[in-house]
This record gives structure tokens, C-alpha cells and sequence, in this order.
């Protein structure tokens, strides 16, 4: 079942092969989505008019969605690693790069962090951005780090921690929208199920977020995020880095606290 913001974008221009056409995929591919794919929302704005804060309310509302039975921490965990899945899914626009300069911060290692991704996000551009994502991610033949769980956990892609991946993803009722090509042990992925899991947008047992962290995220996210803070290609992604690193020590502190 679609959501109402790709609804609406279907809507405002007549039909899925015409939002296909708008934003340069094929036709069976947004026939098979279910929300606009946060790697597209960016394209489908654009060829809409439809702002993303109605495309993707959960990872660029005002108001993040939530249960009426979430309580006011799951509410910040889950727009944390929302953050994080916009963040490293791809390279911010110039639009987003403006919402990042307004986060403010506290006292807590999480409040400094906001604060330098604020500082972060107000010296850069979105052109030099797009290069820097380049350089550290993708790179020619490879970037500066691989932000997938096998290669950290194994040394090589495709291994079997993503095999254990799809097994859960799959248990869960979880899909990876086909015209994605990252593997779905990608870091940015991972952050995205994790947020949907809390925010109880995809329906999970109680604990499913707990058992998820524990088997994909906690033994290998720490070292991706120290790794990113003190990369050679990062300047604006060693913000994130940090932010990342901190926010996961919370997370596995946190669980590994009696239930």
C-alpha cells in the first residue's frame, strides 16, 4: 500500500509512468514502491512541486511520525538515526544543507555533535559536498571507506553477514526498493530500518529494535564512524562521523542495561 506523499506526487502528475518519466527510472520500479525512496526524494521534489516534507514526513517533517505509544526518548532515537540515514544515503542538497545549519545542541556528547554538523554544514556547499560524498564513499574504483557491514565484519562485500541481513529484513517484511543498488548492509540503510522499527512505522515485535541493533549495527557501526570521523577525503562527513560514533555508544549503553 502507498503512502499519502507518494500518493500525492503520483496524483499531481498524472499517473505512475509519468512520475517515472519526471524522475529518469522505469516504470515497474515506482509501481513497486511503497514511499518515495529517501535517494529519490530529492529528484521527485523537484519533478513534483510536492515539498519533501509531505514525500517523506518521517525523515523531513517537522513532526517525525510516531505511534501514539511512543514515548518521548524513542521519539529522539528514531529521528537520530533518521538523520543519519538522510545523511549518508547520499551527499545533502543546498535545502537540506540549510535545516542542518539550524540543529542546536546542549551539554551531551549528542548536543555537541548537532552543534558541529551545524558549524559543518554552514561551511560548505552542496556542490562541494556532492565531491567530498565522492571521495569518501564511492571514489574511482572504490572511495576512502565502504559503509557496508560485510566489509567491515569480513573483509569483502556481499558476504554473509548480508545474508543473515536478508534473512531478518525478510522475517520483518522488509524490501529494499530494486532500483537502489547498494547492498542492504549499507550503513544509511541500516539507520533507516532502525528508525522505522522505533517510530513503529514498519510492524515489529517489541525488542525488534533491541535484537536488530545487536545482530547488524553494534559490531561494526562504532568502528565505521571512527573511521569516518578521522578520514583524509571528510571535512563536513567527519561532523557525521562523529555524531554517529556518539549516538551508537548511547545505543549500546543503553541495551546493554537490564530490560
Amino acid at each position: 500500500m502507498r503512502d499519502q506523499g507518494l500518493e500525492k506526487a503520483i496524483r499531481t502528475v498524472g499517473g505512475v509512468s509519468e512520475l517515472a518519466r519526471r524522475v529518469g527510472v522505469a516504470q515497474p520500479s515506482v509501481s513497486n514502491w511503497n514511499r518515495v525512496p529517501v535517494e529519490r526524494v530529492a529528484v521527485v521534489e523537484a519533478a513534483t512541486g510536492i515539498s519533501r516534507a509531505i514525500l517523506r514526513p518521517d525523515l523531513f517533517g517537522t513532526d517525525f511520525y510516531v505511534s501514539d505509544t511512543l514515548d518521548e526518548i524513542d521519539v529522539a532515537r528514531a529521528q537520530e538515526y533518521a538523520l543519519l540515514a538522510v545523511l549518508l544515503a547520499k551527499a545533502p542538497g543546498a535545502d537540506l544543507l540549510k535545516r542542518f545549519e539550524k540543529l542546536e545542541g546542549d551539554e551531551s556528547d549528542i548536543g555537541r555533535a548537532h552543534e558541529t554538523l551545524a558549524d559543518a554544514a554552514a561551511s560548505v556547499n552542496a556542490q562541494q559536498l556532492e565531491r567530498e560524498y565522492f571521495d569518501v564513499f564511492i571514489g574511482v574504483g572504490r572511495g576512502e571507506l565502504l559503509p557496508y557491514a560485510s566489509y567491515y565484519l569480513t573483509g569483502f562485500l556481499h558476504e554473509r553477514p548480508l545474508a543473515r541481513l536478508r534473512g531478518d529484513l525478510f522475517l520483518l517484511g522488509i524490501e529494499k526498493n530494486e532500483d537502489n543498488p547498494d547492498p542492504e548492509d549499507h550503513i544509511a540503510f541500516l539507520c533507516e530500518i532502525m528508525a522505522g522499527i522505533i517510530s513503529k512505522r514498519f510492524p515489529a515485535p517489541i525488542g525488534a529494535d533491541r535484537e536488530f541493533f545487536e545482530k547488524h549495527i553494534k559490531p561494526w557501526a562504532s568502528r565505521f564512524f571512527a573511521d569516518l570521523e578521522a578520514a583524509e577525503s571528510a571535512n563536513f562527513y567527519r561532523s557525521v562521523g562523529k555524531l554517529g560514533r556518539a549516538f551508537i555508544e548511547i545505543e549500546t549503553e543503553a541495551f546493554a542495561l537490564p530490560s
